[in-house]
């Protein structure tokens, strides 16, 4: 077996996570992994819809798209993982199959979370932290870093410098986006709100769809502002209910962009305003202020690690409970007006740390 040293890891293979939050939550890590092993080739595995997200990222070389359609898929990576020849395999994603490929595929080194009975698959299995329910997911995948730097340097690592979530966008898909919005009737000069208020995940943890159509009424009404209702094709039901209680037409994208698109899009907003979702991390990663509406989920270890997200939360005895619907009355959404939001959005809006239509440039 290959010892860990920066000299004879040269091609390293780090498999991501499957959902949007926890990808971008992912990010602080992929940086220390680069930091400790800065002349490394790495590759970061992930689904296609992610593709989206790292495609002009400068701390990982490669990307390759795992597109898992059956038990034939699986085996395909193996043989595609052989072929790299990968001298580690760092696993950020816990399931058993993501040990399972770099074990049949032969990568020497293999360090991950020893969950869901993957030990033996792994070279050096890490016992789960006893702090994972009370610090921020980001520390999770930071943490396996920093146990392979101790193994690397045979010491302690030393601290981790502050999480650092932000995502690069090139201006060119920034100004295709803002070419894109301008044919859907974003008007130049005036703010560009997105509402995000869906989940794919959980129907909980979506604040009610007349309150965000009230908010983007008085949005328009009383900012002038531009608000566009965004989301996957799976939440267009809910977000064809906001447009229907809106008294003002609505600039609705649901299902109408990729995630590369919607990426691009959420880097040249002035505010979003969303449930707890995948929207929130990406918007907030580049720098756009965001508030997030939390109800059943934690937002102490899932909330968007950056300066620019704000929460909105008004939690009873039974928050969080984590459940994808609610037994009894909603009371965790239901408590959070659409003043409070409003006022909220506008305070982020007038900061001075938020100029409406900088940074972008939106076609006339």
């Amino acid at each position: 077996m290959k010892d860990f040293t920066t000299d004879n890891i040269k091609r390293i293979v780090v498999r991501g996570t499957n959902w949007v939050g926890d990808a971008i939550m992912g990010v602080p890590a992929l940086r220390q992994l680069r930091g400790l092993f800065p002349k490394s080739h790495i590759t970061l595995v992930v689904r296609p819809w992610a593709e989206g997200l790292f495609k002009d990222c400068d701390f990982i070389d490669t990307l390759l798209i795992y597109d898992r359609k059956g038990v034939a898929s699986v085996f395909q990576q193996v043989r595609e993982w052989r072929k790299q020849r990968f001298d580690l395999a760092v696993l950020f994603q816990n399931a058993f199959e993501a040990a399972l490929i770099p074990f049949l595929a032969r990568v020497p080194l293999r360090v991950g979370y020893a969950t869901d009975g993957r030990s033996l698959l792994l070279s050096h299995p890490l016992a789960l932290p006893d702090w994972r329910d009370t610090r921020h997911e980001v520390f999770y995948y930071m943490n396996i870093v920093e146990e392979l730097g101790r193994l690397v340097q045979s010491s302690s690592a030393g601290p981790a410098k502050e999480p650092d979530c932000s995502l690069n966008v090139s201006s060119t898909r920034r100004s295709q986006a803002a070419s894109k919005l301008s044919q859907h009737g974003v008007r130049k000069g005036s703010a560009i709100v997105a509402l995000c208020p869906g989940s794919i995940n959980s129907r909980a943890k979506r604040w009610p769809a007349e309150r965000y159509a009230g908010l983007a009424d008085r949005l328009i009404e009383e900012m002038n502002a531009n608000v566009l209702l965004i989301g996957s094709k799976e939440e267009r039901d809910v977000t064809a209910e906001v447009a229907r209680q809106m008294k003002q037409p609505a600039i609705n994208l649901a299902g109408e962009t990729s995630l590369d698109e919607a990426v691009a899009i959420l880097g040249i907003v002035d505010l979003l305003v969303t449930n707890d979702t995948g929207p929130a991390h990406i918007a907030s990663a580049q720098g756009k202020p965001t508030l997030v509406i939390f109800g059943p989920t934690n937002p102490l270890t899932t909330r968007p690690y950056s300066a620019v997200a704000e929460i909105v939360r008004h939690p009873p005895d039974c928050a969080p409970c984590m459940l994808r619907d609610c037994p009894i009355d909603h009371r965790c959404m239901t408590a959070i007006s659409v003043d409070e939001v409003f006022t909220r959005a506008l305070s982020l809006l007038s900061s001075e740390t938020v100029a409406p239509a900088t940074n972008r440039s939106v076609a006339s």
